[in-house]
């Protein structure tokens, strides 16, 4: 007769005498687990699956300190299946191989689901990815990935197609808040025995740090706890236990640097100056290189303020300059001022979309030669070959503008791809190219 199964049975496991706070917190039901209510409130798909027992393979994309492994963790329980896990840190194919044994001979023993974990799955390259396939398509393993990065690009697709993705979002302050009161109410598992008492001051602070994290929050409070004199913990010693770090969410160039850099562009093209020095300075505090800003600066007034006013591309330049000169802070505040001017400039994209039409229609189009009379004639055998014929010089013409002349290839017809915005400069350009093109119908006519 079979004996009972193990509740859990992880392929890598650490036995420690100490556990930190933050894993002796770890919830064991849906009931204790704090945030993600769009995923686990009431009546929602995912809560309902796991009260139902029905596994699926999926994955978990969030920040850390979320709760992606406490979820696993619940979901195993929750289903009465076997629990594994592997971290694609350490592991390989032959650790995948490990736990699908493991997992087959828990089926033909027991007859019960295994759910396999996967933390940092996005570390697996593409053919350790492929090595889940067959087990996940036959139902050996149910798979639980856990991701930082995005899951569009770095799982494969055939991957994807057999998993359903949840997000994760950073914990809400009052589920952080509920984080922290519980590690020092729970006497079991928590601080409770310590009778440790805290501050109002010493309990936003710590929660406001912790930015989303839980794990974070707990282990701030954890230490914390052990530096706290006879009068508990105070707004004092937590800012002592958190001096000198950042506590901002940023990755240096995963999903959260390029979604900030976008907030940032999409702040200035909004004319929204103050959002625009709120993501500056988020970027910053982050350890963003204030270079790579510098450049991005250039491109917001080259795409998004173009013609309307062209001293905003000078204006960033200028700012990339004087931080590649003057370093860290006081090139940072040049620019702040780019960002600034860019914000409030009027906006133009004008120049952009007609770069971007001529592209189209030069890829979509045949390679047409450059007309004979637009051709310089350098050599006798060239002039002779009609090279520079009848080209007529602007600063000849009245106006210095040859009016009716064509600069298209031969055959071609002229094209406008350039629609100068009514703001800024760009209404007297408009109203230039309008008079000089009423003087090209003027010369077709005669």
């Amino acid at each position: 007769m079979p004996g009972r199964p193990p509740t859990h049975s992880p392929v890598t496991s650490e036995t420690n005498e100490y556990r930190p706070l933050a894993d002796r917190m770890r919830p064991g039901t849906l009931a204790d687990f704090a945030g993600q209510e769009h995923l686990i409130g009431p009546d929602k798909p995912l809560r309902l699956a796991i009260e139902r027992g029905q596994l699926h393979s999926m994955v978990f994309w969030g920040a850390p300190g979320t709760g992606k492994t406490t979820l696993a963790r619940i979901i195993s329980t929750s289903c009465n299946a076997q629990f594994l896990t592997i971290s694609a840190v350490l592991s390989g194919v032959k650790e995948i191989r490990e736990a699908i044994g493991k997992a087959r001979q828990y089926r033909e023993v027991y007859d019960k689901d295994t759910v396999l974990f996967v933390d940092e799955a996005h570390r697996f390259n593409k053919s350790q990815q492929d090595a889940f396939l067959p087990h996940v398509e036959n139902g050996t393993i149910t798979f639980v990935g856990a991701t930082t990065e995005n899951p569009s690009f770095e799982l494969n697709n055939a991957l994807l197609s057999r998993v359903r993705v949840y997000v994760l979002k950073p914990l809400a302050t009052e589920a952080v808040r509920r984080v922290v009161e519980q590690g020092l109410q729970d006497c079991e598992r928590g601080l409770g025995d310590k009778n440790l008492q805290i501050t109002g001051e010493a309990l936003e602070l710590l929660v406001e740090s912790a930015d989303g994290d839980a794990r974070r929050a707990l282990n701030l409070l954890e230490i914390a706890a052990d530096l706290a004199a006879a009068d508990g913990i105070t707004g004092a010693l937590v800012q002592e236990v958190i001096s000198g770090s950042s506590y901002r969410r940023f990755d240096k160039g995963g999903d959260m640097f390029y979604e900030q850099i976008s907030a940032l562009h999409k702040s200035v093209r909004g004319s929204a100056p103050d959002a625009a020095l709120y993501w500056f300075a988020r970027m910053l505090d982050g350890g963003c290189d204030p270079l790579y800003i510098a450049r991005r600066v250039v491109r917001m007034a080259s795409e998004d303020i173009g013609n309307a006013d062209p001293r905003g591309l000078r204006l960033a330049l200028d700012a990339w300059e004087t931080q590649e000169r003057l370093g860290t802070p006081e090139g940072e505040l040049a620019i702040a001022q780019a960002l600034v001017f860019l914000a409030c400039a009027p906006k133009s994209n004008a120049v952009y979309k007609a770069y971007n039409a001529a592209l189209e229609d030069v890829k979509s189009t045949a390679s047409a030669d450059v007309p004979l009379h637009l051709r310089n004639a350098p050599s006798g055998l060239m002039k002779e070959m009609g090279y520079g014929k009848e080209y007529r010089y602007a600063h000849d013409e009245p106006d210095a503008y040859a009016a009716g002349e064509s600069y298209f290839p031969d055959g071609m017809t002229a094209r406008q791809y350039y629609y100068p915005a009514n703001r800024g400069l760009e209404i007297q350009i408009a109203e230039k190219l309008a008079r000089l093109r009423k003087l090209d119908e003027k010369t077709q006519k005669k």
